[in-house]
């Protein structure tokens, strides 16, 4: 029986520009041009002392043609185009043991600031720079520094800042075009790499994922595994087999849904034949053939299983099993209760009940009477000669444990001993009991496991939480993460 499922649009992939490709090509230009910002700054700051030591050393080659002439012929004009030459209104040179050589014009300007370059620490030439391209105004530097030409030699030059920062300017502009330039080639080349490599492997992901949610009973609609040894082939091999495993699931519980459906109808029907058979079975039991006599009971037993095979095939089939009914009662009785049921059908049997009477549960006492009867007509039906029902409470867990003496369990039929009609070794046998007693436990918060089987016998064990809050926790708990060793 399949189910309608809707295609939700507010579940759709979003349009490009939207999406982790749009978001992925922004990050990458951002972050390309807030490295190319601090890159920018100690650069700036270099530009800018390059250019001043320049003006220095220009000074001294000035000072030093001067020099080699005679001061008296120095006249104003040979003065200005040496000043021109170093961009300067004024030079002066001291070196060690001499006095200062000058070179300036009539009127020299008052300096507006003072740039030292033989102590000047590295965050002060950044912020000075900073400083020259947000000052428009025309200032006047004083510049103090070693001569390259002649080490202990210290220049100084008295120029206007305005050339300077119409350099800087130009720098900056080449810088910005260039970091422009890289960013989005950079960022074309990161988007294009993650886009093939993790982009596009995630789109598939999310397709997969919104077309299975819309319709899980397609195939087509599964991803497809993948052959890659990364984090990203990892997650598409694991959704994938999460994906099959749920398809299965589904399947198998559309097959039940039909089965009970199916079963539903025709179980009035069935138990109106079954009804007729049996009185019709009473009879025989009265007839004076000793033949027919003798085998009545094993036709009215037969009629009785078909019957309690159909109700118990109807029970499991229901999409909806009651809640469980909590409460509080001593488990001894309970037992003593199962045993009651089962000991008339299991002549020879011999039952052994090691519940301590002080021990009390938080259970559904119907359901619970189910669980333990299944495990225990279990093992009355494999031919055990001895069943032994013990209980135990430890670490917030009650622990109930149905051992026998029987046979044991094959290895074959383990792997599927939980599951629904696959689980029977047993000619005649539904395979419902152990599925239903696991899915009574696990509604209870708790399990049904297989704690030991072989040559000499089988022990289960049920494990329920102590209190109603440790039922009402462990119920909402997912089953992978419940504590059940």
């Amino acid at each position: 029986m399949k189910r309608p499922y809707l295609h939700l649009p507010h579940l759709a992939l979003p349009p490009w520009t939207r999406g982790l490709s749009a978001r992925l090509l922004l990050l990458t230009i951002a972050f390309v041009m807030l490295a190319e910002v601090l890159i920018y700054l100690p650069s700036i700051a270099r530009f800018r002392r390059d250019y001043l030591e320049v003006r220095l050393s220009n000074a001294h080659l000035a000072i030093l043609a001067l020099e080699a002439t005679n001061a008296a012929t120095v006249g104003p004009l040979l003065t200005q185009r040496l000043l021109d030459h170093a961009e300067a209104s004024a030079i002066a040179i001291r070196a060690p043991g001499q006095g200062t050589v000058m070179l300036m014009q009539d009127r020299v300007p008052n300096p507006d600031a003072i740039v030292d370059l033989r102590d000047e620490p590295w965050y002060g030439q950044i912020g000075d720079s900073l400083r020259t391209l947000a000052n428009d105004e025309p200032r006047t530097l004083r510049v103090i520094g070693e001569s390259s030409k002649a080490p202990g030699v210290v220049v100084e030059v008295l120029m206007r800042e305005a050339p300077l920062r119409r350099q800087m300017i130009g720098y900056s502009q080449r810088i910005l075009a260039l970091s422009i330039a890289i960013s989005l080639i950079t960022a074309g080349l990161v988007f294009a790499a993650l886009q093939m490599m993790m982009v596009r492997p995630m789109r598939r992901l999310t397709d997969s994922m919104v077309a299975f949610r819309a319709d899980p009973e397609n195939p087509a609609t599964a991803v497809a595994p993948s052959r890659r040894t990364d984090e990203i082939g990892v997650a598409t091999r694991n959704l994938a087999e999460m994906q099959s495993g749920l398809l299965g699931a589904l399947r198998q519980k559309a097959h039940l849904a039909a089965l009970g459906e199916a079963v539903g109808k025709i179980n009035h029907d069935l138990r109106n034949i079954l009804s007729t058979a049996r009185l019709v079975s009473d009879r025989l039991t009265a007839s004076a053939d000793p033949y027919v006599r003798k085998t009545a009971p094993v036709l009215l037993d037969a009629i009785d299983k078909a019957v309690e095979l159909c109700s118990r095939t109807l029970e499991f089939t229901r999409e909806e099993q009651p809640a469980p009914r909590r409460a509080r009662f001593g488990l001894r009785d309970l037992v003593e209760e199962v045993v009651a049921g089962l000991a008339p059908a299991a002549v020879g049997t011999r039952w052994v009940n090691d519940i301590d009477p002080a021990l009390q549960v938080v259970a559904d006492r119907d359901q619970l009477y189910r669980v333990i009867s299944n495990l225990a007509r279990n093992a009355m039906e494999a031919g055990a000669g001895r069943i032994a029902i013990g209980g135990a409470r430890g670490e917030g867990r009650i622990a109930i444990v149905v051992s026998d003496d029987g046979p044991g369990i094959a290895p074959a039929a383990r792997e599927r001993l939980f599951k629904a009609f696959a689980a029977s070794t047993r000619r005649g046998g539904s395979g419902l009991g152990l599925a239903i007693a696991r899915e009574i436990a696990r509604a209870h918060g708790g399990d049904v496991v297989l704690q030991d089987t072989g040559p000499g016998g089988t022990r289960f064990r049920i494990e329920l939480p102590e209190t109603e809050a440790d039922a009402a926790a462990s119920s909402a708990q997912p089953l992978s993460q419940r504590a059940v060793s």
